[in-house]
């Protein structure tokens, strides 16, 4: 199994979820507002009057089989609009209760 944390513009919200259920991707935990900003590129998100725009997060344990097809779409979503920006992560899931 493993572990996948999308971070994205919340413009990005609904196209989000929607690849979630797209992918018969059930369970996740979401994180409304994330700040940041990208390690190459990107502006800040903070929310603030400088840089008002913001993140949010969600992160997923998935079988190994349904990663790939996440990342594919999450790649076909961020080259839609790169300066909106979308970021996958992936981790492997040791054991889980």
């Amino acid at each position: 199994m493993k572990s996948v944390m999308i971070v994205f513009n919340q413009a990005n919200t609904e196209r989000v979820l929607y690849l979630l259920d797209h992918l018969h991707i059930r369970g996740y935990s979401f994180w409304e507002s994330v700040q940041g900003r990208g390690s190459h590129s990107g502006d800040p998100r903070q929310g603030t009057h400088t840089w008002p725009e913001m993140n949010s997060s969600v992160i997923t344990v998935v079988d190994d089989d349904k990663v790939n097809p996440l990342l594919e779409a999450i790649q076909k979503l961020d080259a839609r609009n790169e300066e909106i920006g979308v970021r996958a992560f992936v981790w492997n899931i040791e054991a889980t209760v």
